[in-house]
């Protein structure tokens, strides 16, 4: 009988797995399929697609809680306010560098390829990109919370976009002695200079 109700439970935990994967990769395509519309759309500014891309950005991304990480120790000793316009910064940040990748996007296509969900219940789901000279694969680090999916990080040829940042943002700010406020100035004034870059 005891086997019985472990095989069940088993297969019952199997099949709810492979289920949320399911629903996070048909969530994420949607999502990409979106984006790349829009770049696909001559008739679309490069205003109108970072626009688009920072509304999923806003919208799809744990913001707050990555911001929070690649802040590292800046982040205890800052005032609320000082928080808030570093999480609003960052994400539009992200967003400007996401936007200048795509600007070599040129109808490649792409295959959901392999979903899995690992020990700490992030679902990881391979995007492989393919061009005419190879392809690239891109696995997208997924969480579930408050019954949606957002997107925690990007792994690109083995590489952590939100390691990468941290490491990035770390040095800038051990120039300011890890002063937020600083920081934020900063980022600011990078933001504005890349989007003009962006869209002019």
């Amino acid at each position: 009988m005891k086997f019985i109700f472990v095989k069940f439970f088993f297969i019952f935990f199997l099949f709810t797995t492979n289920l949320l994967a399911n629903e996070a990769t048909n969530w994420l395509k949607k999502e990409i399929d979106l984006i790349l519309g829009a770049y696909s759309n001559n008739n679309i500014s490069n205003e109108q697609r970072f626009l688009l891309i920072e509304k999923t950005i806003n919208e799809n991304f744990a913001g707050t809680g990555i911001a929070k990480f690649i802040a590292g120790k800046s982040w205890k000793n800052s005032s609320k306010e000082i928080k808030k316009q570093y999480v609003k910064s960052f994400k539009r940040h992200l967003a400007l560098n996401i936007a200048s990748m795509m600007q070599g996007y040129s109808d490649q296509d792409y295959v959901l390829s392999n979903t899995k969900i690992d020990n700490n219940n992030v679902i990881l789901v391979d995007m492989e990109i393919i061009s005419e000279t190879g392809s690239v694969v891109v696995t997208w680090r997924v969480k579930e919370s408050k019954n949606r999916f957002f997107v925690i990080d990007l792994i690109v040829a083995d590489i952590s976009l939100v390691v990468t940042k941290r490491s990035e943002f770390n040095s800038m700010l051990k120039n300011v002695d890890y002063d937020l406020s600083e920081f934020n100035k900063i980022l600011i004034d990078q933001n504005t200079e890349s989007y003009n870059k962006l869209v002019n």
